[in-house]
């Protein structure tokens, strides 16, 4: 059976300038359920968009994975004006409707998981459904505009635990197989199946005020899955980590950086205890290849502006569990991998909002001892086990 996943993404927000690839807790918000897509049990996802600068950054951010691709949608079908259901029967077309369930998949909606959307395809391949959607039960009193209760009695106003609430559809997750979609041409239709989310997920972005607080709930909900334990792993970002930051270019390009040799050592001593060193940057340096290279740490990776989805994906090809990571960065696009591993670790100059969120800010500087401390750190913190 076959199983696509269909992200449709379009270049203009007229709500929020360009919110589809804006950062949200330093990764495009199309990433969020473009990652968990990844580790579901889709077989292809496809993100459809007019956007060419989202398409390269899909071709080159996800070479680690055969399931993503990115396709050139219709102009006509990218206006504020067009359906998403334009987009689905276009892309059908594309396609020639080789496909047994399609499964259409919201960008605005950060909250969803590998786990919601496994239970989705369920609801079809398994329950029979011609479709499904994602709902959240919410507990709100809901009124008519004529100031009639809908949803319960004002004179005996049930407790929140004796409440049965609503179902509400929060635009998540949509399925459907290829026969109910062909009759209807609607994301849903024929019997539909529902699967509950959580709460968090019925909120929308649609403005400012809901980014931030979108935002601090997916940091939180990332804060309460961590766990500690011994430290096996040891994962740095390269610029304002090894760095100061600061980068000297000729004409000709990135001339020089400047490291601290002090640094070195220390990753050395935490490899001689067997602590896997591994670099991740954003940066195609080859200044900084040649310094790794000098230091034999092996496990390099350069160019990575979808750090937290690369580190996921190491996370299950090296079976290592996020509580046995180390992590230390600076800047925003370190941020979702600090509130997700056992210990977020950040030089004292880091950015402020770095800082907010790390469980160690270090009193040394990037490029001035600042990974020989945090090598002191893990060693010590090591010994209780």
């Amino acid at each position: 059976m076959k199983k696509i996943g269909f992200i449709p993404l379009r270049k203009g927000s007229k709500s929020i300038l360009g919110k589809n690839k804006r950062k949200m807790v330093g990764r495009p918000l199309f990433t969020w359920v473009l990652t968990q897509a990844i580790f579901s049990n889709l077989d292809e996802i496809v993100v459809f968009t007019d956007d060419d600068e989202i398409i390269s950054f899909v071709n080159n951010q996800y070479k680690w994975t055969t399931k993503v691709k990115a396709i050139l949608r219709n102009d006509q079908n990218a206006v504020d004006t067009a359906s998403t259901e334009s987009a689905l029967i276009e892309f059908c077309e594309l396609i020639n409707n080789d496909f047994d369930i399609l499964c259409l998949l919201q960008a605005t909606s950060p909250f969803t998981t590998y786990l919601d959307i496994n239970k989705m395809l369920d609801t079809i391949q398994y329950e029979k459904y011609d479709s499904s959607l994602t709902v959240v039960n919410t507990h709100r009193f809901i009124w008519s505009n004529e100031g009639e209760p809908l949803n319960y009695d004002v004179f005996n106003r049930p407790r929140r635990q004796d409440f049965e609430g609503l179902l509400v559809e929060n635009g998540a997750v949509y399925c459907t197989t290829k026969e109910a979609f062909a009759f209807s041409k609607n994301r849903v239709s024929g019997n539909i199946g529902l699967v509950k989310m959580d709460e968090d997920s019925l909120n929308e972005i649609d403005t400012e005020t809901d980014w931030l607080i979108v935002e601090e709930l997916l940091i939180n909900r990332l804060k309460k899955q961590k766990e500690t334990n011994k430290i096996t792993h040891f994962v740095l970002d390269v610029d304002g980590v090894f760095t100061d930051g600061t980068v000297f270019y000729s004409k000709e390009g990135e001339l020089t950086k400047q490291f601290d040799m002090r640094d070195g050592m220390g990753l050395e001593i935490l490899r001689e205890q067997g602590i896997e060193v591994m670099v991740m940057t954003s940066e195609l340096s080859e200044l900084v290849a040649q310094r790794m290279k000098k230091l034999k740490i092996e496990n390099i990776f350069l160019g990575v502006k979808d750090k937290y989805a690369l580190l996921q994906h190491l996370l299950i090809e090296k079976s290592i569990r996020a509580s046995n990571i180390a992590y230390i960065g600076d800047d925003v696009n370190d941020l979702a991998n600090m509130c997700s591993v056992g210990w977020s670790i950040t030089p004292n100059n880091a950015t402020t909002i770095v800082k907010q969120h790390a469980d160690i800010v270090l009193t040394h500087e990037s490029g001035c001892g600042a990974i020989r401390e945090a090598c002191h750190f893990i060693l010590n913190y090591n010994k209780r086990f």
